[in-house]
């Protein structure tokens, strides 16, 4: 692994496959790091062609963190609440423009570009603020950012409650296990506790999560605008993915992005939950390489 200066910031990432191999850049959600994208997953792109690019987020992993005081719950609440209430050090367009540096850092002129849950907010405001960097786009259990499609059930919301009202684990035991219970509680029906207790082990070996981080990126996500109009004018191919059993951000997230980008292609999975299922990988590699094959060549 290694790091690159975007900006102000510090951007960690790892690169997978062969240097002359078609770039694709793998962006992550919420509280998540680079290693959450499964290494199957991985291996299954290199395998089909890709040069696999992955980074973390900043305020997340080994990037930078933001050197500002923290925001306090009532901040977080008002931007739930509302967008014209919620602050923000920084929006979804300011990590569009991280990834966009990455790139450039990397000296790749355009790529394939595929981002699940926030991260594929950041992968939609990459391909609208830097549309000749994207060849193409593909969507995953993500949203428009229009407040009435992709919730979260109401009927998640008292176990994300429990969680945010947890008393903060002061031991690596007992960080995984929280990292554990989190995964447990969005995922579907394939929840797999021991490939989530490693993933967690990982998050916890690289870096902790904080509530802290957690909480500046959902402020960035409430007090960034509506996608849905600027999503029209998309041209690349499109493929978005979501699980009908998604409760986090619900398939109506996913239905509305494809039917806001022309030609995009919907793909949803019955027993999917809020992750990528091990079942489902090969599948959804296919359709992401599908999809990258209708793209023009690079120029």
């Amino acid at each position: 692994m290694t790091s690159a200066e975007i900006g102000d910031q510090r951007i960690e990432y790892v690169i997978d496959g062969p240097d002359d191999a078609e770039p694709i850049l793998l962006i992550m959600g919420m509280g998540a790091q680079l290693v959450a994208w499964p290494t199957d997953l991985v291996d299954l792109l290199v395998a089909a062609g890709f040069r696999v690019i992955r980074y973390d987020n900043r305020d997340q992993g080994l990037s930078s963190f933001t050197d500002a005081p923290p925001p306090t719950r009532g901040h977080v609440v008002r931007g739930l609440a509302a967008r014209r209430w919620a602050t923000s050090d920084y929006t979804l367009a300011d990590l569009a423009d991280d990834a966009a540096g990455l790139l450039e850092h990397l000296g790749i002129d355009s790529t394939h570009v595929v981002g699940a849950s926030m991260g594929g907010m950041i992968a939609q405001e990459l391909t609208l603020r830097h549309p000749q960097r994207v060849r193409s786009l593909c969507s995953i259990m993500s949203n428009t950012g229009h407040r009435r499609y992709g919730r979260s059930s109401a009927r998640l919301l008292p176990a994300l409650l429990r969680q945010v009202r947890a008393t903060p684990p002061t031991t690596r035991d007992e960080a995984i296990a929280a990292g554990v219970e989190a995964f447990r509680v969005i995922a579907g029906l394939d929840f797999d506790e021991v490939e989530m207790r490693e993933l967690a082990e990982a998050h916890v070996t690289r870096r902790a999560n904080t509530a802290t981080s957690r909480d500046r990126q959902l402020n960035a996500i409430n007090a960034s605008p509506d996608r849905t109009a600027r999503l029209r004018t998309i041209a690349v191919p499109t493929l978005v993915i979501h699980g009908l059993r998604d409760r986090l951000v619900l398939p109506s997230g996913g239905a509305a992005t494809a039917r806001a980008v022309p030609g995009s292609r919907l793909l949803m999975f019955p027993e999917m939950g809020h992750d990528l299922p091990r079942g489902r990988r090969a599948e959804m590699v296919d359709a992401i390489t599908q999809n990258a094959r209708r793209a023009s060549p690079a120029g």
